[in-house]
């Protein structure tokens, strides 16, 4: 489930009682105390959360299935949110998709509190995997289909293995921003790798001399 502002505002909301928005805003913003106070994942149990937000469990239950989608939520809400892409061309999609990247690895090392949280979630193996289909997996979708619309513009080679294309677009990154903490993230960097890779994944002009 995802935060509130994805979902229809209700236009008269009973006098007294707090929004739906603000209440999911509660409940996440209650998470987050808890992990930026060092409450470790695996001690943040329902009733915990349900207290500190000042709701009940089962308000916490109408809204998400369990711990795994409520935490995979709180991590959405802590890092910079999907990007609209140009749709100007390939090239310019990819580094937009890339930037973020690059900003979320940014953003993972300046807060403690977030390089912990993804250090507890690699170690437990159903919230890990909560995030891998809920977050990570669309973001890889959304790359695949910039590449796709890039075949199909002829900005591409139309037999290039999309899964492997986006390994070596997206690889160079995920390596600089999450696996080599010392490794520098300049701006530019986004652009550097996507015209470095492309270079050798345009189409080859058939024309006859």
């Amino acid at each position: 489930m995802s935060l509130a502002g994805s979902r229809p505002r209700q236009a008269c909301p009973t006098r007294g009682r707090p929004r739906s928005e603000a209440v999911e805003r509660a409940i996440v913003e209650g998470v987050m105390k808890l992990l930026e106070d060092g409450v470790p994942l695996a001690e943040l149990s329902i009733e915990r959360v349900a207290r500190t937000a000042g709701v009940g469990k089962a308000t916490i239950y109408r809204r998400w299935s369990g711990k795994e989608e409520l935490f995979v939520d709180v991590m959405r809400a802590a890092e910079p949110p999907d990007p609209e892409l140009p749709g100007t061309s390939m090239r310019d999609d990819l580094v937009v998709l890339l930037e973020t990247m690059r900003r979320r690895g940014l953003l993972n090392r300046s807060s403690m509190m977030l390089h912990n949280v993804y250090a507890q979630m690699k170690s437990s193996p159903k919230l890990w995997a909560a995030y891998e289909a809920t977050v990570i997996a669309p973001r890889r979708e959304a790359v695949h289909e910039v590449l796709r619309r890039g075949q199909r513009n002829g900005e591409l080679c139309a037999d290039a293995d999309i899964e492997l294309v986006n390994d070596i677009v997206v690889g160079p990154m995920v390596v600089r921003a999450f696996m080599r903490p010392e490794a520098e993230l300049p701006e530019g960097l986004a652009e550097r790798i996507v015209d470095t890779v492309l270079v050798g994944l345009r189409p080859v002009s058939s024309t006859a001399p």
